[in-house]
Order: structure tokens, then sequence, then C-alpha cells
């Protein structure tokens, strides 16, 4: 594995951590979910109801695969595997990114405008510094807006352990996991 994919996983480890417990439990997704919705007031229902099953099969997926124990949560050790095996997880990260992105698109024109890929990925608990680095890495257009195919893709690439030099690498920049 390559030392940002290793990099990016220890970030993801703490963001779905979003109790700040240690571990990660049904209900960080849970606390995740509602504060992405929250940001996300201009979008629909479906949008909504997308994400919110997205964030509920990526913990599904995550307890069903990662929780070593049985216990009901996932350590940081039983987690970096995760990064590891992207066949195993590719149809949840891809829902996740397909869903996500999309929800940054409410008015349905395949742009997402910086403001809401700012608050949306703030609600997940990014940098926000970060995050304008990562929207400025995808190459926004003269409206600064990035498509959602761009973004989708970003987010896959983010979990391939073998990506290196990727837009998703400035999300752990400037931070210490």
């Amino acid at each position: 594995m390559r030392t940002e994919a290793a990099q990016r996983i220890e970030l993801v480890f703490s963001l779905f951590d979003a109790n700040g417990n240690g571990v990660i439990d049904s209900h960080d997704f849970d606390l995740m979910t509602d504060r992405v919705l929250a940001a996300a007031t201009a979008s629909d229902e479906s949008a909504k109801a997308a994400v919110r099953a997205a964030f509920r099969r990526y913990w599904t997926s995550l307890a069903t695969e990662l929780d070593a124990d049985g216990d009901g949560v996932i350590t940081v050790d039983e987690f970096r595997p995760f990064v590891l095996d992207p066949e195993r997880f590719g149809p949840t990260v891809t829902e996740f990114a397909t869903a996500l992105s999309a929800l940054g698109d409410p008015d349905g024109d395949g742009l997402i405008e910086r403001p809401l890929f700012v608050s949306l990925m703030r609600a997940i608990g990014f940098e926000e510094a970060n995050i304008h680095a990562l929207f400025d890495a995808f190459g926004p257009d003269a409206e600064d807006r990035i498509t959602v195919a761009t973004w989708a893709d970003g987010i896959e690439d983010y979990y391939a352990p073998d990506r290196a030099g990727i837009p998703g690498d400035r999300l752990v920049a400037a931070r210490n996991v």
C-alpha cells in the first residue's frame, strides 16, 4: 500500500469516528449522515434518501467485513485493511460516491458549486483549507464549479491503495492523523 493511501485511510477512520470515542460504530454513521443531510438543504428527498442508504450500506459493509471480534465496533486496527481490498468494498464506495456527489447537485445540472461542496465536506469533517485545495485540484470552471462525475471519480480514487498524487491527497496535507 502506498504511503498516501495509508494517510488517507487514517483520516477516513478519524472522520468515521464522528463522536470521537476511538472506534467506529453505527451511531457514528447516523451522526455523520445527519450532519451531511443538514448541509444539503436544497436537495430533494430522493437524493437525501440515496445518501442515507449509502451511509447505511457503508456501515453494514464495514461491520460485516471488518468487525473481526463481532463486538459491534470497528477499531483502527480492524479498519486499516479496508484500503487494501478495493474489490471487497468497491461497490460500497461507488454507491457512496454516486450518492454524495449527486447530493451536491440539487438543481440537476451536473455541476457542483464550491459553497455546497465545502458545506458537505465540512459536514463529513474535513478541514476547510484542505477542502478548498481539493476543489481547486479538481479544476473548477470559470464559474467555480466542478462536475458531479469529477467528484464521484475523486471519491473512488481516494480509496484506491495504488493511487498517489491524486486530488484527494490534498485532504490529508495539512492535518495530523
